[in-house]
């Protein structure tokens, strides 16, 4: 394999990514079934890994945060990869509390931010509806004003953390009457006895079953006007688009970390595998998909690194995350598909990683906007 090492990791990521993946392995994996069958991760493992110090490590510490960069995030979502832990939803986590970081008041990012960084407060993105997807334009969730409070009426779908989420940021049109993007805002609700907030049924999915993947309703309800992100009615569709790039690159970082996982565990099996008398890595057919996936793996590592710099530079376009988004996950499940492929019949039985990688890797190519939506925003930009 390479030995190519990423250009933003320091010696102080490599103590961190050594303490990540034995937290991982102790308390993470041996639970992975379980987690699975029952459609959600424990609510003690986010505390758990709230006290290890692997939520919001680039939100400051003045906040609760770990005070550092996104390197640190990236080294979270990679070590989740490497140990095939898809239930784990600290990527949404995380975004939430950028939008918060970026947008919300010192009031808000004091009364919210710590907790999460904790892992008291779970995280959740109220934006997909189901007529409004990647064309988050089509949203129909209002939320009206009414003196001194927000009453919100809708659906959402498809949420990550949407059962266990205490803190809900989510998109509404708080001016009905003005068409497409404009008049949508987000706002903050704290679920815990809120009337009129029910969580629906956790989603059956083909993949990421340990994922707590739900709908979310909203009848008559109420939050106070201060929890209103940013302070101002109607910039809801420019704060998620300024966001882009973050959400995106957590996305790509993981998509790349995927590939090397899968490419290492097939390595092995074709390393182990006998077959006509010999190793399957020996048959050149088989070595050959090999190196084609490692070399496109590198590949997607090198423009990955490249994203990453330029995200911590501040110099991240919109159409270069999008690039990233979508090439990486197609690449993702392309070569989780090869390496299925080279396991033969033993890579369709799921006790084997490799059926699982496959499986969870199908949804990359949709959420966070779907792939033909990235391609959409990089011609514009042409």
């Amino acid at each position: 394999m390479s030995s190519y090492k990423s250009p933003w990791i320091t010696d102080d990521l490599e103590i961190f990514r050594k303490s990540v993946r034995q937290f991982l392995q102790a308390e993470f994996v041996p639970h992975q079934a379980r987690w699975r069958e029952q459609h959600r991760v424990d609510r003690d493992a986010w505390e758990k890994a709230g006290a290890m110090g692997m939520l919001l490590t680039d939100v400051p510490e003045a906040y609760g945060g770990g005070g550092g960069t996104f390197a640190w995030d990236a080294v979270v979502s990679e070590e989740l990869a490497y140990a095939d832990i898809s239930s784990f939803g600290v990527s949404v986590q995380s975004i939430v509390a950028h939008y918060l970081l970026d947008y919300g008041s010192e009031e808000q990012k004091h009364r919210w931010l710590p907790g999460m960084a904790q892992g008291r407060i779970v995280g959740a993105l109220g934006m997909t509806e189901p007529g409004a997807g990647s064309d988050v334009q089509g949203i129909k969730t209002t939320a009206l004003r009414s003196g001194d409070e927000y009453v919100i009426n809708g659906s959402k779908t498809f949420i990550t953390n949407g059962w266990h989420a205490d803190l809900v940021c989510l998109a509404a049109k708080t001016d009905p009457t003005k068409r497409g993007s404009k008049g949508i805002s987000l706002l903050l609700l704290e679920t815990r006895d809120l009337a009129g907030y029910r969580v629906g049924r956790t989603l059956d999915k083909v993949g990421q079953e340990g994922q707590d993947t739900c709908e979310l309703f909203f009848d008559d309800v109420r939050v106070p006007a201060g929890n209103l992100l940013g302070g101002v009615e109607g910039r809801g569709f420019a704060q998620m688009m300024q966001q882009l790039p973050y959400e995106r690159t957590i996305i790509a970082v993981s998509a790349v970390a995927v590939m090397e996982r899968a490419l290492e565990i097939t390595v092995k099996h074709a390393r182990d595998r006998q077959l006509f008398g010999g190793r399957l890595i020996d048959l050149q057919v088989p070595r050959f998909m090999l190196a084609e996936c490692q070399t496109e793996a590198h590949i997607g590592r090198v423009f990955l690194d490249s994203c990453i710099e330029r995200l911590m530079a501040g110099t991240l376009d919109t159409a270069t995350a999008s690039m990233a988004k979508w090439w990486l996950t197609d690449k993702q499940f392309e070569i989780a598909d090869v390496c299925l492929q080279l396991h033969g019949g033993y890579g369709y039985m799921l006790e084997y990683p490799i059926a699982r990688i496959w499986a969870d890797s199908r949804v990359q190519r949709i959420y966070a906007g779907a792939n033909e939506v990235m391609k959409e925003i990089v011609a514009r930009a042409l």
